[in-house]
């Protein structure tokens, strides 16, 4: 059984389509399909088969996919233990985060690995919950967010660790009527006009909570992406927004209040491939995150 093949089949149900493995390892869609051609003669069973103007794995192409998954894991393992046992580790840790938690994590994960053998190469990316298991096809460790529970959606599959939660509250303008509570309620919130975000976005589920408890429609004035362009707007105007408690500014025109009444708290997690799990740069960085996420909890915790 060649190896090789099996790591083939994995990338194949990973990235998607024959074109995307070709781009993620540098080669050509034809030597990839050709290398498909040859593990379906060393296999003797077709791995493979057509799907729309691309190609799909069978039953039996999922089952080596999953294979190949736990070879790679074991592979990592042992190259841990290896790296370990001649030092420090070392190596180059690629972390995708939502902007709003790499607002909070990156800033202390970044002094905390300056005085090692590892490199950290750093992207944000604001995408819908959904989205963010797909990252980790390319990157060591994604930084995603969800309402629902640590793990975000779309991450079955992935190791999944929890960094921190996040109280969500009611934004508003420092002479907001609604500024005199020291907490609101879905019924404080009733009637108000609000910023929202895109729809399949985690605060968004904040905003269709409240709507739930009120029994109408909010009122959204417009679905916008950034954080600091949600905290202009809401602070010279009347209207009102969910924003994280960690990162949002206030004491310049900006207020926040806590939400009581309805779940308002994101999980924060980390999710990696199985093997890349098993790395121990990449362990070395995870263990810095959980560090950060809880230091940066606890803190605002205190503050309470």
């Amino acid at each position: 059984m060649n190896v090789r093949h099996l790591e083939l089949l994995r990338e194949l149900a990973e990235h998607g389509s024959v074109t995307a493995v070709a781009q993620a390892t540098y080669r050509t869609p034809s030597a990839v399909s050709q290398q498909l051609k040859t593990a379906q003669r060393e296999f003797g069973t077709a791995l493979v088969e057509p799907s729309g103007r691309g190609l799909r794995l069978t039953e039996a192409g999922r089952l080596l996919a999953e294979g190949g998954t736990s070879v790679a894991t074991a592979v990592e393992r042992v190259r841990a233990r290896w790296d370990a046992f001649h030092g420090e580790p070392t190596g180059t840790v690629s972390v995708a985060a939502l902007p709003s938690a790499a607002a909070f994590l990156f800033p202390g994960v970044l002094r905390e690995i300056s005085g090692t053998a590892i490199t950290l190469r750093c992207g944000d990316f604001d995408l819908a919950e959904a989205e963010f298991a797909h990252l980790a096809t390319d990157n060591d460790v994604v930084i995603a967010h969800s309402l629902t529970g640590a793990r975000p959606a779309g991450t079955e599959g992935l190791t999944v660790v929890p960094l921190a939660r996040e109280p969500l509250d009611i934004a508003m303008a420092a002479d907001h009527p609604l500024a005199a509570l020291p907490r609101v309620s879905p019924a404080d919130l009733e009637g108000q006009e609000w910023i929202g975000v895109p729809e399949g976005y985690p605060f968004d589920t904040v905003l269709r909570s409240v709507q739930q408890a009120v029994g109408r429609p909010l009122a959204v004035a417009q679905r916008l992406r950034d954080n600091r362009l949600v905290e202009s707007l809401v602070a010279s105007s009347g209207r009102i927004a969910v924003l994280p408690r960690f990162t949002t500014p206030t004491g310049a025109g900006l207020v926040l209040r806590e939400l009581t009444g309805t779940a308002s708290t994101r999980h924060v997690s980390a999710a990696l491939r199985p093997d890349r799990a098993e790395r121990l740069a990449v362990r070395r960085v995870l263990r810095s995150f959980e560090r950060v996420g809880a230091e940066v909890e606890a803190l605002h915790r205190g503050r309470r």
